[in-house]
This record gives structure tokens, sequence and C-alpha cells, in this order.
């Protein structure tokens, strides 16, 4: 509760000194609209700036939740299987390399310009964060910890999901956080490729018509979302990863 008042407060805190800024300063509405009319904007259209805003978190969700899956599997398969490791990650590191513009390209020409291919470069730049977090958290659990369950009669799965998989959260949670910021960001590139609804859709029609305040109505729709989503993952972790608020 009181994290949720101290968010609120920072919240309106950040409108009070966009809008004062804006007056004080007298800044032109060309560079930075005040933010009472960036919210006229949208309260002028609410239809397409909410289907907008749902599509696009759709889309960021279905890629994060994938991404997250695959890259917590990938983790754990890299970390038994050290052969696999040596021959797919330095692929992936490769993959991870190229633009997403032009990986956002192939996929809307594979998939078409639907939900789906939206969803796919969401995933694409949140599985790999995930999967080296996932490896890096758990070979960092002490290996003493590990021989001292062993000598308890412990099998590999026991100490897997006791052990070593729990300890890697805080690391995996690090990913996480990220991805909710990098999958966001791969749904919204995937709607310049096409779209008829989204926030990137929004960003696009303002750009081509020249409507600075429709610009930052977008932006202002995609922070919303992107801040929402982190703090989401960052409320899982609190509940989750209790054991490091004790720290």
């Amino acid at each position: 509760m009181k994290a949720s008042l101290r968010l609120a407060g920072g919240l309106l805190l950040a409108g009070l000194i966009w809008e004062g800024a804006v007056v004080v300063f007298g800044i032109r509405q060309s560079t930075l609209p005040r933010l009472t009319e960036v919210l006229a904007a949208i309260a002028a259209t609410p239809g397409a700036y909410w289907s907008g805003f749902l599509r696009t978190a759709i889309e960021t969700l279905i890629g994060f939740a994938a991404g997250t899956v695959v890259g917590v599997a990938n983790g754990l398969i890299f970390f038994r299987a050290p052969i696999l490791r040596d021959m797919l990650l330095p692929i992936f590191v490769v993959s991870q390399t190229i633009p997403v513009i032009a990986f956002g390209a192939l996929v809307v020409m594979w998939f078409g310009n639907t939900l789906m291919a939206k969803a796919v470069i969401a995933f694409y730049l949140t599985f790999f964060p995930v999967t080296v977090n996932t490896l890096l958290g758990l070979h960092s659990v002490d290996p003493r910890q590990v021989a001292l369950l062993r000598s308890f009669g412990a099998t590999g799965r026991q100490i897997l999901f006791r052990l070593q998989l729990p300890m890697a959260l805080p690391q995996i949670f690090v990913a996480l956080r990220l991805g909710a910021s990098l999958s966001l960001v791969g749904a919204i590139v995937g709607e310049w490729f096409g779209d008829t609804t989204g926030i990137g859709v929004l960003l696009l029609q303002a750009m081509y018509n020249e409507n600075v305040i429709a610009v930052w109505a977008a932006i202002l729709c995609a922070a919303v979302l992107g801040t929402g989503f982190y703090a989401l993952v960052a409320l899982a972790e609190r509940r989750i990863v209790f054991w490091g608020a004790e720290q």
C-alpha cells in the first residue's frame, strides 16, 4: 500500500513538473506540449487509444511469457548439458546482433501482420537475457551447499528445485525486469511494419501527420504500459523472492 502511494505521488509530482516547466519556461508546443493538452487529446478519442493500448499489451504479454519460459528452460538445459551450451549459446549471441528492425521485417514476412508476429518479435528480445541470467544464477550457487545436500542423500532433481533454481531466482528476475521493457519495444517495433491498431500504429500516424501532441500521447501510453508491466514484475519478485527483502 505504501509503495503504491509513493508511486502515485511520484507520478503526480512528475506530471506537475511537466506542466509547470512548459508554462514557466515557455516551451513551444512543437517541442513539448503541456500534459493537459496531451491528456485532452487522449480523452478526445479514448476508443482509439484504449484499443491500441490493449493490443500492444497483449502482444507484449504473450512475447514476454514465451520468452520467460523458453529462457528459463534454455538456462536449465545449458546448465545440465555444457556441450549444448557451448554449441548453441554462441548462436544465440550472434542472433542478438541482428537489428530488431531487420528481424522484425523477416517475422512479418513469415507470419504476416498478425498479433503473433508482434509477439514473436517481443519474444526475440526477451528470451536471450533470461537464458543468460538463468545460467549465471545457477552457476552462482555455492558448491559447498550442493555437496552438503548430496551428503544427506539429495538427488540431482531435488538439488535443482530446492537449492539451485531458488538461488537463481534473484538473477532471473533481473532479466525479467529488463525483459518487461524489451518485450514492449519489440511489440511496438513490430507494429511499425503494418497494422491497424496498437501504440506503434498511433505513433506512426502521429508522425506522418506531424501531430506533436498525438506523438506525445502515444509516448505517454507506452510509458504507462511499460511502467505498469515493470511494476507487476517487481511485485512478483517481492512475493516470490521473499528472502531477498529480508537480507
